[in-house]
């Protein structure tokens, strides 16, 4: 299956995780394995790359791409949440690198059945899995007027949140919304024309903010930053890619949580939190792409990379 994939600021990330041959790193969304296979191709001999993701569409045309170093490739299906059980199940005690390369792949946006655009009409689906049950169709047709507001404002940062939301309950009152394109025309009709004119597509903010919904992209993020850095050996790095702001304020506060050596209110004369510093920052300010890399891939330009270091 053709998986097109631009791997956005792959030279910035190979060179920040330091990686050896011999080592074992996670690429924790292998996507199009564009970011994988730089990784492998500096750890092998005798590394291991765990491949993991979501999609069964990004793991089978990753084993494509990756054909020449399979025997130093575990492949999973699964979400890069779950990493310390998947170290566990194989088999795999530390690590020396991890990526997360967080958002939407190219593929997934330019394949028009997966529901994920609002270039192509579709049927409104936008699952990263596709076993998973729950659809952007359920949630548009069975969240509450609050609960779209609540969701399209705070995930997609869109200021028509409130109308958006009246006019979706408003129109599935008469028809059960099932496209992508009939949402499209929704969004559309309850934004203003004046503030159509300029800046992004009008629907952009709100597609954005049901497929963050949808896969939960924002839910338990933290923790599966966590429990990445427990899994680091020392000196190992973690290189995170974000493409949202509320992405990269989880990365921002979870990396100086740990890399803190005391989280003690600042009155108390004594630490006594027992809190012990794991990550050095290596990003005070997040890497962003050049112009060079944006004339050739412009869904890079919101792009994020910070970088930490095990202690």
């Amino acid at each position: 299956m053709d998986f097109h994939h631009i791997p956005v600021l792959p030279e910035e990330v190979i060179e920040n995780l330091n990686l050896k041959p011999g080592q074992v790193v996670v690429d924790c969304t292998v996507g199009g394995a564009g970011h994988s296979l730089e990784i492998i191709r500096r750890i092998t001999p005798g590394g291991t790359l765990v491949a993991i993701d979501r999609d069964e569409e990004a793991l089978a045309a990753a084993k494509v791409k990756l054909a020449e170093y399979l025997e130093n490739i575990i492949f999973i299906n699964d979400n890069f949440k779950n990493i310390s059980k998947i170290l566990e199940n194989t088999g795999i005690k530390s690590i020396e690198g991890v990526l997360i390369d967080l958002g939407v792949s190219s593929h997934q946006l330019d394949k028009p059945y997966r529901g994920f655009s609002y270039m192509h009409d579709a049927p409104l689906d936008m699952r990263m899995d596709r076993k998973q049950r729950f659809t952007a169709e359920q949630l548009v047709n069975e969240f509450s007027e609050d609960e779209l507001a609540r969701l399209i404002w705070e995930y997609g940062e869109e200021r028509w949140a409130k109308r958006i939301a009246q006019k979706i309950v408003s129109a599935r009152k008469k028809e059960t919304i099932k496209t992508t394109a009939q949402l499209v025309e929704i969004i559309k009709s309850a934004i203003p024309s004046g503030a159509r004119k300029n800046g992004p597509h009008p629907a952009k903010r709100t597609f954005q903010a049901l497929r963050i919904a949808v896969n939960e992209e924002l839910t338990d993020l933290d923790k599966a930053i966590k429990d990445a850095v427990h899994c680091l050996a020392q000196g190992g790095r973690i290189a995170i890619i974000s493409f949202h702001s509320l992405e990269d304020r989880i990365i921002k506060n979870t990396f100086k949580l740990l890399a803190a050596k005391c989280v003690c209110p600042p009155e108390l004369p004594v630490c006594q939190c027992n809190h012990k510093k794991e990550l050095k920052i290596i990003t005070r300010k997040p890497i962003t792409a050049s112009n060079e890399e944006l004339q050739k891939n412009p869904r890079a330009r919101s792009a994020k990379l910070r970088i930490a270091e095990k202690v």
